[in-house]
Parts: C-alpha cells; sequence; structure tokens
C-alpha cells in the first residue's frame, strides 16, 4: 500500500473518530504527496514518498523554529503535526548505526584514521548511502567526531 492509501486511511479514521487536529495534519501531507505525484506525472516510489514526509518534517520543524514563544497555540499546532507526520516517517539511523556505515566506508575507501582531508571523499560516498535513512546533520556530527 503505497502512503498516499496509508495517509487517506489514517485521515478516514481521524474523521470518523472527530480528530480534527489530525485529520488537518493528515489532509496536508496527503496534499504534499499528491502534488509530488502530480507534478512527477506518475506514481511516486517508495523513496519519493519517504522524501516528501521528510521534507514535511523539516518544514514544520522550521516553522517551529521561527514561531515566537508567546504564540503558544502555534507551537502546539506544528509539536502535534510534527508527532502525525513521524507516524508515516521513515525509521531513520541512530548514531551507533550510521558509525558502522560510516566504518564500513572507511574500509572501502582504505582509510584507517579519517582527517579533514578526507572529509570530502567519505562523504560523497557515504551521503547517498544513507539518504533518507539518516538526518544529515547527524551524519556529519558523527563523522566530525570519528575525525578527532
Amino acid at each position: 500500500m503505497s502512503k498516499i492509501d496509508e495517509v487517506r486511511k489514517a485521515m478516514v479514521t481521524a474523521m470518523k473518530a472527530g480528530d480534527k487536529e489530525r485529520k488537518d495534519s493528515l489532509s496536508m501531507l496527503l496534499s504534499a504527496l499528491k502534488n509530488k505525484a502530480i507534478d512527477k506525472r506518475e506514481d511516486l516510489t517508495e523513496a519519493e514518498e519517504n522524501e516528501v514526509v521528510l521534507k514535511e518534517i523539516k518544514q514544520t520543524k522550521e516553522t517551529l523554529e521561527l514561531t515566537p514563544k508567546d504564540r503558544t497555540e502555534m507551537i502546539e499546532e506544528c509539536t502535534k503535526r510534527i508527532t502525525v507526520y513521524e507516524e508515516f516517517a521513515p525509521k531513520m539511523l541512530n548514531e551507533d548505526e550510521i558509525k558502522e556505515v560510516i566504518q564500513g566506508i572507511l574500509s572501502e575507501l582504505s582509510i584507517e584514521t579519517p582527517t579533514g582531508k578526507d572529509k570530502g571523499k567519505i562523504m560523497k560516498v557515504l551521503m547517498p548511502k544513507v539518504k533518507g535513512i539518516a538526518d544529515g546533520k547527524l551524519v556529519n556530527q558523527v563523522l566530525a567526531a570519528m575525525m578527532e
């Protein structure tokens, strides 16, 4: 079942339960997924669906960060929306799993102790492998910590 179908099913469930906030969040996610499919002019792949979900989460987090502290209703709305979106997001790698991927790439590239000079080479191979399943900032932090 595609993400569009999953989100639509969850939205119907939310409507039946009378959960307006959840329904609104799901409606926005569904809209983003459909728009991407329309732009592409064919069905989305699973990776593309995950990309859309992660983009929506990222945009909502940015909105949350930029919202003034006195706008509590807006902060609550963004927090709830992120919670709903994360139900449909792919499982992200944690630090240990990212370290394992990096170790594999280091041995692949025959690099024993990575230095600042090697970072570009490592990232070039690393990012395509973890795209959509790991946060880029976290990947960068883990790699930087391994170089020290």
